[in-house]
């Protein structure tokens, strides 16, 4: 099963971000996308945002990731 996690966008620079994924910071490809900013939320796999979601999305995506936690 491929997983993807939510992560908020820090800052951008040539094709790559850096994020806030749970309060690590990691910096990842943005190439998939466009129109991305500082402040948008994307799904992270592999390292590469796959795709633009909204900040319910990641709050959604959150909580679930806690439930499963326990």
């Amino acid at each position: 099963m491929c997983v993807g996690l939510p992560a908020k966008i820090v800052k951008m620079k040539n094709g790559t971000a850096v994020v806030d994924a749970t309060g690590a910071r990691r910096e990842i490809s943005t190439e998939l996308l466009s129109d991305l900013e500082p402040g948008d939320y994307v799904m992270v796999h592999a390292g590469i945002a796959i795709a633009k979601i909204t900040a319910d999305d990641e709050t959604e995506s959150e909580e679930l990731l806690d439930m499963l936690e326990g």
